[in-house]
C-alpha cells in the first residue's frame, strides 16, 4: 500500500462549513446517535434476557438486526460528531478503508438478514403448524452465519480491488465519511472498470434483495388473501413493521448505487439517512406497534421492582 500511495489521509468536507450549523448538528447527531445505541441496545437487551422473546426466532433476528444497525452507526456517527469541531477534518488513508470495508460488511449482512426475516414471517403465516420445526435454532444459526459470509465476500469482491488504487492526486472527500463511489474517483489511475464493479455488486446486491422481499411479501399477503379475506387486514398489520423497515433500509442503498448521481448533496443526505435514519427508525418502528416487546418491557421492569423490593 505504502508503495503505491503517496496520498496517508483524506480530508472529509462533512455537512456544512458554518460554524452555527456545526454546533446545531452536533447537538442532532449526538442525541440522535445516543437514542440509536440507547433503542437498539435495549431490544438486545430484552430479547436476551426475556424468555418468551429469546425463544422466538422472529426476534432472535430482530437483536441481531439491532446489533447491526449500532455497529453500522458506530463506523461513522461518532468521527462525523467530532468532526464537527475540527477546522480540519481529516481520515487517514487506513481509516478509510476500514470505513468502507465495515460498511459494505454490515450492509451486506443487513441486507441477507432481512430476507431471513421475510422468510420466518412467511413460515409464520402461511405454514403455523411447521413453524417452530422449521424456524429451529440450527435454523436460525444458519441464518445468522449466511447473512455475516454474504457481508464478508459482498465487501471483499470491492475492497480486493480498492485496495491497490494508488491515490496521489485530490484528497478531498465531499461526504460525511469515506464511500467507495467517492474514494475511486480521487484514484490516481482509471477506474472506470471498478466503477462498474461497484455498481453491479452493490447496486444490483440491493436491487435483487429488495425485489426477493417484495415478491416475499406479496405471495404472503396473496395466500392469506386466498385462506381468509378477514386474514388479510391481520397480516398486513403483522408485516407493516418489516416492510417499513424494509423500504427505509433498501431505498438509500438503491438510490446511491444504481442511480448516477453527479450531485453530492443528494449522496450526503442519503449517507445521513443511511447511517442515522434508519438505525434510529428500526427500534422505533419494532417497538411503538409491537404488543410483546411492550409486554415484555413490562414484564422486566415488574421484576426489577420485585427483585428491589425483595432486596
Amino acid at each position: 500500500m505504502k508503495n503505491n500511495s503517496m496520498l496517508n489521509e483524506f480530508i472529509l468536507l462533512g455537512l456544512t462549513s458554518s460554524w452555527e450549523l456545526e454546533i446545531f448538528f452536533f447537538v442532532i447527531f449526538s442525541l440522535a446517535y445516543t437514542s440509536i445505541m440507547a433503542g437498539n441496545s435495549l431490544i438486545i437487551f430484552m430479547v436476551t434476557f426475556d424468555s418468551h422473546l429469546h425463544c422466538t426466532p422472529m426476534y432472535f433476528l430482530l437483536a441481531n438486526l439491532s446489533f447491526l444497525d449500532m455497529t453500522l452507526s458506530t463506523v461513522t456517527v461518532p468521527k462525523m460528531i467530532t468532526d464537527f469541531f475540527r477546522e480540519r477534518k481529516t481520515i487517514s488513508l487506513w481509516g478509510c478503508m476500514a470505513q468502507m470495508f465495515f460498511l459494505h460488511f454490515l450492509g451486506g449482512s443487513e441486507m441477507t438478514l432481512l430476507i431471513f426475516m421475510a422468510v420466518d414471517r412467511y413460515v409464520a403465516i402461511c405454514k403455523p403448524l411447521h413453524y417452530t420445526t422449521i424456524m429451529n435454532y440450527r435454523t436460525l444459526i444458519g441464518f445468522m452465519l449466511l447473512s455475516w459470509t454474504v457481508g464478508f465476500v459482498h465487501t471483499m469482491s470491492q475492497m480486493a480491488f480498492t485496495v491497490n488504487l494508488p491515490f496521489c492526486g485530490p484528497n478531498v472527500v465531499d461526504n460525511i465519511f469515506c464511500d467507495l463511489p467517492l474514494m475511486i474517483k480521487l484514484a490516481c489511475t482509471d477506474t472506470y472498470i471498478l466503477d462498474l464493479l461497484v455498481i453491479a455488486d452493490s447496486g444490483l446486491l440491493s436491487l435483487i434483495c429488495f425485489i426477493l422481499l417484495l415478491v416475499s411479501y406479496t405471495v404472503i399477503l396473496l395466500t392469506v388473501h386466498r385462506r381468509s379475506s378477514g386474514g388479510l387486514s391481520k397480516a398486513l398489520s403483522t408485516l407493516s413493521a418489516h416492510i417499513t423497515v424494509v423500504t427505509l433500509f433498501f431505498g438509500p442503498c438503491i438510490f446511491i448505487y444504481a442511480a448516477p448521481f453527479s450531485n453530492f448533496s443528494v449522496d450526503k443526505f442519503l449517507s445521513v439517512f443511511y447511517s442515522v435514519i434508519t438505525p434510529l427508525l428500526n427500534p422505533i418502528i419494532y417497538t411503538l406497534r409491537n404488543q410483546e416487546i411492550k409486554a415484555a418491557m413490562i414484564r422486566l421492569r415488574s421484576r426489577h421492582v420485585t427483585s428491589r423490593q425483595t432486596l
